[in-house]
This record gives C-alpha cells, sequence and structure tokens, in this order.
C-alpha cells in the first residue's frame, strides 16, 4: 500500500471524526498545541527507549496531530496537504542542491538554511522560544558551526572547559561576599562550554544526561536499599555512611 494512500487514510479519519464526534469538532490549532507537544515528547522517549513496539503507536499520535492541523487549516482554506507536501519538497531540494541540480556542490544543512532565509534574519534566528535549554544551546552551536565559526577538533572546547571551570572556582572564592550573579553566569558558561565539547565528541548532550540520570537514579535506589537492610535511616546518616554505600553499590555491579 502506498505512502500516499495511508496519509489519506489518516487526514479522512480525522474529517470523519470532525463531521461525527462533537469533541473533535470543536478543536482548532491552538486548543491542540498541548497534546501535540506531549505526544512528540512521548515519542521522543520511545525512540530513545528503542520501544519498536510502541513506535508505530507514538508515531501514530503525532500522525494524527498533523492530520488534524492539516485538516482544520483546510477547512479555513488556508492550506493542504498538497501545499504542505510542496513546501517540504522544496525545502529539502533547496537543502540538498547537490542531489537535485547536476553539478551543484554540497554545503552544510545550517548554510542552506542560511541561504534560503531572508538577509534579516540571522544566522540562529528562528529557534523555539520553549526549546528545553540544553537543546537550544545545542542548536545555537550547530548553527554557528554550519557558517564556520567551530572549532576544527575537540581540543578547543575541552581547553574551553577548563577554563570555564577555572573562572567559576575564582568567583567562588573571591574575598568576601559570592555574588550569586556571577555565579550563575559562570555556571551557564561552563554548561554552554560543555555542551560544546559534547557536540564536538559526537555526543548529543541530552542523550548523555539522560544516561547519567538514569545511572544516578539506578545507583541511589541501590543506596536506599542497602540503607533499609542495614538500619541506616537516610536524612540521618553522614556524608561518610552513604558515601560507602554508594561505593558498595558501584563496586557490586553497577559500574556502566
Amino acid at each position: 500500500m502506498s505512502t500516499d494512500a495511508a496519509l489519506g487514510r489518516a487526514l479522512a479519519m480525522v474529517r470523519d471524526l470532525r463531521a461525527r464526534c462533537p469533541w473533535d469538532a470543536a478543536q482548532t490549532p491552538q486548543t491542540l498545541r498541548p497534546y501535540l507537544v506531549e505526544e512528540v515528547l512521548e515519542l521522543d522517549q520511545a525512540i530513545a527507549r528503542e520501544e519498536t513496539a510502541g513506535l508505530a503507536e507514538e508515531l501514530g499520535d503525532v500522525l494524527l496531530h498533523l492530520a488534524f492541523q492539516i485538516v482544520i487549516a483546510q477547512e479555513a482554506g488556508r492550506l493542504d496537504a498538497e501545499a504542505v507536501t510542496r513546501s517540504l519538497e522544496d525545502k529539502m531540494k533547496r537543502r540538498h542542491p547537490h542531489l537535485f541540480d547536476l553539478g551543484a556542490k554540497p554545503r552544510s544543512w545550517e548554510h542552506g538554511k542560511r541561504s534560503a532565509a531572508s538577509a534579516s534574519h540571522g544566522v540562529l534566528a528562528g529557534l523555539p522560544p520553549t526549546l528545553p535549554a540544553l537543546l537550544t544551546a545545542y542548536r545555537l552551536q550547530e548553527r554557528a558551526a554550519g557558517v564556520g565559526f567551530d572549532w576544527p577538533d575537540a581540543e578547543g572546547p575541552l581547553a574551553k572547559v577548563r577554563e570555564e571551570t577555572e573562572e567559576l572556582e575564582r568567583e567562588t572564592r573571591a574575598s568576601g561576599d559570592v555574588n550569586p550573579e556571577a555565579v550563575q553566569d559562570e555556571v551557564g558558561d561552563l554548561l554552554f562550554a560543555v555542551v560544546n565539547l559534547a557536540r564536538k565528541l559526537g555526543v548529543h548532550p541530552g542523550a548523555a544526561l539522560e544516561r547519567a540520570n538514569r545511572k544516578f537514579t539506578r545507583r541511589f535506589e541501590g543506596v536506599e536499599r542497602l540503607a533499609a537492610e542495614r538500619g541506616v535511616e537516610l536524612g540521618r546518616a553522614s556524608l561518610a555512611e552513604l558515601d560507602r554505600l554508594w561505593e558498595e553499590v558501584k563496586r557490586s555491579g553497577d559500574a556502566a
């Protein structure tokens, strides 16, 4: 069965729902926004966990929302599925000139976006303000790198991480009262530098932090189990006691 027919069935389903279901008929692009964000995040987690069984369902949920937006826009006379697909095709041809224009040279994705944008828009313009800060940092760096503003390898970012760490140490060890805003600035600079280092090492910082979060959760739950077995009360135990339990959990085989 062709993908064209599959997309057509999704659009037909939404039209039928809006014709026969009061709730679906009442929906607008604005009322659907919170659900769309939720479904995209659920899809993201299914991909991260490599859930083959759940992937079709989560992709279907996102497809449903895309179909809703297309159908509602078509009802209002703004656009239709053909306009959406044509826009996608035109954009991909602009971004891949070497594939569709014989003799054209390959160029970076960000350079292609820059060439297609109006001169009044900067390289960094257009990122959604609701994008998580970690992902925003990564995308800002990708965009700057796409037009040549980048280190050739990971040595530069690694040196920058050391530099920002030293600046943070100086700020927190300053004589007199510590300036909270200055400390916040230095922590932000350090995080930004770490994101850049991860990017140059080919590691997505969000995925790396997710792994670290899962590892910490798994190990701390192990600490809680050991503490309960030995009558150690969390909240009253010393840091040294908790640290010994932590190291025991690590030695037990949870070193990943």
